[in-house]
């Protein structure tokens, strides 16, 4: 059998973890961020045990380039979850759990995005052929609340028993704005890509879940956000803080 070489791909966000097939990998920046390890470290690491990988499975790793802030061009590794377990037998048992952790954080990521585009996919008709049915434009509406709260259902199960911010900060008079502004004065939460998410160094602690919502339009139009909540831990976390 003729040995497969290492595959080379150029990438902007070296956490980025859906290649152009869409498989899904985790970086060597990525392992080096979850284990608290020096990206060079794990890259030794990776090489050291590439070895005897080939020797087995008759391939390489996929490597990639990022830009590092000097805008230099730098290696890092792109693996499958099998590869990362198999690099992580080196690791002590925190560490490891951290990836076992984040493979599922990800697979539960991806499972909820294939629902929701599923979804949008069976609801992505032309309103005419609606009209054919006899329905009213407020029946279908209304069906389609009835289906959209459905399918949120199955996405928030993992969040039916977190509390908003709001929640949380009540008992100690504050909105749930006010929380998130005391908790990003405090580093924990930081606004990006449109939400409040965990800083990196309170991820993968099991503090937090994403609860998607529907929100309305003044032109009727429905859009679907993600909500940080708090779990039970993430609550008394917080709670602990305030004290």
């Amino acid at each position: 059998m003729k040995k497969q070489t290492a595959i080379t791909i150029s990438i902007n966000n070296s956490n980025n973890n859906v290649n152009d097939n869409g498989e899904q990998r985790m970086t060597s920046m990525e392992i080096a961020e979850l284990t608290g390890k020096n990206h060079f470290d794990v890259l030794k690491a990776i090489r050291k045990m590439e070895a005897a990988w080939e020797k087995v499975t008759d391939s390489k790793f996929a490597v990639n380039e990022y830009k590092d802030p000097r805008g230099r061009s730098l290696p890092c590794y792109s693996l499958t979850k099998t590869e990362c377990l198999y690099i992580a037998t080196k690791f002590n048992d925190e560490a490891r759990a951290r990836l076992v952790i984040r493979w599922h954080q990800l697979e539960e990521a991806r499972r909820e995005t294939a629902a929701w585009e599923q979804w949008k996919a069976r609801w992505a008709q032309p309103r005419q052929s609606v009209h054919l049915l006899g329905c009213t434009d407020e029946e279908v509406l209304d069906e389609a609340d009835d289906i959209i709260g459905e399918e949120l259902d199955e996405l928030n199960r993992c969040s039916d028993d977190c509390y908003t911010p709001t929640e949380i900060g009540k008992p100690f008079g504050l909105e749930g704005r006010d929380l998130n502004s005391f908790l990003c004065d405090m580093k924990v939460i930081e606004w990006a890509k449109g939400q409040w998410q965990l800083t990196p160094k309170f991820k993968h602690q099991g503090l937090t879940e994403n609860r998607s919502i529907v929100l309305h339009g003044r032109n009727g139009r429905r859009r679907t956000v993600s909500r940080l909540v708090w779990t039970a831990k993430g609550r008394d976390f917080i709670m602990g803080m305030m004290k």
